[in-house]
């Protein structure tokens, strides 16, 4: 009885875990027509956070070269690209990193922070942060 009680004990900790953090898997939301646009998987690596394109909705997007990007990322395909790019946490907040935005291929200083467990406030800016844009961005159950 009492390892039972301890699995679901670890099991709703892990759950309510991951629902408190950035890391899974986001669907992107168009700021300007609300539909959802691709699906992100936000991961932890070497402290640091990414964000890989894992899934575009639109099949005619698919298969997207970012044309308009430079360096590394100059050509490569959307899907499987890395838009979120070395962010670190500093209190609520993950910040000190890049977002590419693969549409336009400009990349922008970024910050990401939970709204609640299922909705992440994404804001990409130029110098200071009231230079820019906010993305709501929906967690994938």
């Amino acid at each position: 009885m009492k390892s039972a009680f301890a699995f679901a004990f670890l099991f709703f900790s892990i759950v309510t875990f991951a629902q408190h953090s950035v890391i899974g898997k986001w669907k992107t939301i168009d700021d300007e027509t609300g539909k959802a646009i691709s699906v992100v998987e936000i991961f932890e690596s070497k402290g640091r956070i990414y964000g890989k394109v894992i899934e575009i909705f639109n099949p005619k997007s698919r298969k997207r070269l970012c044309e308009n990007c430079s360096g590394d990322d100059h050509n490569k395909p959307i899907l499987g690209l890395i838009v979120i790019k070395g962010l670190t946490k500093d209190g609520t907040e993950y910040s000190n990193g890049k977002i590419l935005d693969p549409k336009h291929g400009k990349l922008y200083k970024c910050y990401i922070t939970l709204e609640s467990a299922d909705k992440l406030k994404v804001r990409g800016y130029i110098g200071i942060s009231l230079l820019g844009r906010t993305q709501y961005w929906e967690r994938v159950k």
